[in-house]
């Protein structure tokens, strides 16, 4: 058995955010946070892009998908996705809780962590499917090369019908249900729901006196009654504090509102730099957020440097191709002027 809790590992400065929203249509976002830049860009897998799995065998043809990947070696290293059948997935840093099994399970198909999210969105159309098809897989440990480690992950698996969590710990695999359509990353998932029970006094509008009726006490600003809510940038507090504005949301149905909804929801947790130093004065930053409209198959994103909307529409690409289609992330200021 292998702790992923190893010093190079368990030290890996990503703190990252996930969100499933429904409005007219599904949309599936997340802020990637982490000091440096590895590559990223949008990247498109065509249904006959050849996955060759490290103990699975091969996956030839497959249903499309699309999403945030780094390339090595010819192969793409996701860290989320969405397909042409509406599936989203998200992998997320789990320091110090991932663990994943050195032993082969031969009764199920054995996959690395940098497999799963390949795995899933070839081969599935819903979340039904993605339940099922977890259900006969076992996560195994084995690094991607010498060169890129295994990385302690847990995963965000959702579509219109709902929303899963699935994490592999020394207690074993658990599958959550996640009825907030809310991920980050330590503690667990089961420790993240149940402290929101701390929070349950907070409300959208104003409060009332209950200090001491006596004392005729009264707001003297808006915003009253969501005092206490955490503005830090901890995993607990950013699971809380986006789980409440997420259920809260007023957004109007159509898509410019949605997008710019799910924009500002993921703003509200991003990394400014110099807010979050890491050890070697590193700092931590939201390099790139993204909204995924899963009906559409549209990937929206910014990044840090360029606060401007760029779209890429899988379907507008030929998805027969056996060949990866990439997109290099936008990295430079778009300015509008307005005179």
């Amino acid at each position: 058995m292998k702790n992923e809790d190893s010093d190079e590992q368990g030290d890996m400065p990503i703190m990252c955010t996930s969100i499933a929203m429904k409005t007219s249509d599904f949309y599936f976002g997340r802020n990637m946070d982490i000091e440096y830049n590895f590559g990223e860009r949008v990247v498109i897998t065509p249904r006959n892009f050849p996955f060759l799995f490290r103990r699975a065998g091969y996956m030839k043809e497959h249903y499309a998908f699309m999403g945030s990947a780094t390339i090595s070696g010819g192969y793409p290293l996701y860290a989320e996705g969405v397909n042409e059948k509406g599936l989203c997935v998200a992998g997320l840093n789990f320091p110090g809780n991932a663990y994943y099994s050195e032993e082969m399970d031969p009764r199920k198909s054995n996959i690395s962590p940098f497999e799963l999210i390949p795995w899933l969105l070839g081969r599935c159309a819903s979340l039904a499917d993605a339940r099922e098809l977890l259900e006969e897989t076992h996560i195994v440990a084995i690094p991607f090369s010498g060169q890129i480690p295994l990385v302690p992950l847990h995963w965000h698996i959702a579509d219109v019908t709902g929303s899963i969590v699935l994490e592999s710990t020394k207690g074993g695999t658990s599958i959550y249900e996640n009825p907030v359509g809310v991920m980050t990353n330590n503690p667990p998932f089961h420790f993240q729901m149940e402290n929101l029970c701390q929070y349950m006094n907070l409300i959208p509008g104003q409060p009332n006196n209950c200090f001491n009726q006596k004392l005729g006490l009264e707001p003297f600003g808006c915003g009253f009654g969501s005092i206490g809510l955490p503005g830090d940038f901890s995993p607990a507090s950013r699971f809380v504090k986006v789980s409440y504005l997420l259920l809260n949301s007023i957004c109007d149905k159509d898509e410019d509102s949605s997008i710019s909804q799910m924009f500002h929801l993921l703003s509200t947790v991003s990394m400014v730099r110099g807010g979050v130093v890491m050890p070697g004065d590193k700092y931590e930053l939201t390099s790139y957020s993204c909204c995924i409209n899963a009906d559409r198959k549209i990937y929206y994103y910014t990044t840090y440097s360029n606060c401007q909307i760029t779209a890429i529409r899988l379907d507008r690409e030929n998805l027969s191709r056996s060949d990866l289609i990439e997109y290099p992330l936008q990295q430079t200021q778009q300015i509008a002027w307005g005179n």
